[in-house]
């Protein structure tokens, strides 16, 4: 009896541990399993507009849609039931250089680097087409 309750209390010490909140890119919290690297960043020469159109047109091909913010210049999508959060800001408004970062959190919380890699740099050959 007592070794049944040490694994089971071990196992719920263990799920408590991996488990809880991250922050993603747009400034909000998701469920997830935190000390991850779960975010890709590029920088380009394009101007925010032009580079945060570009991500929603790869995120609406690749998935769906589910939340655009303007103000902070931020896109959520689902994309094969991963969901995907897309960031742009502006580095030097001079040149002008901006940077996207794209971040994918699984549906069990898990990253996905690949996926965010990939969605990367489909936003960059979409900047160029």
């Amino acid at each position: 009896m007592k070794t049944k309750f040490f694994a089971l209390s071990a196992l719920a010490g263990l799920a408590g541990l991996f488990s809880g909140c991250v922050s993603t890119v747009d400034g909000r919290s998701h469920a997830g399993v935190p000390f991850i690297k779960d975010s890709v960043e590029g920088r380009y020469d394009r101007t925010v507009p032009q580079i945060f159109e570009a991500a929603k047109t790869v995120l609406a091909h690749d998935g769906v849609l589910t939340a655009e913010n303007r103000i902070n210049n931020s896109v959520e999508a689902k994309v094969d039931q991963a969901s995907v959060f897309v960031r742009v800001d502006e580095i030097d408004p001079a040149k002008p250089v901006s940077a996207v970062t794209v971040q994918v959190r699984t549906k069990a919380g898990a990253t996905d680097i690949d996926l965010a890699h990939q969605i990367e740099k489909e936003i960059a050959l979409a900047l160029v087409r």
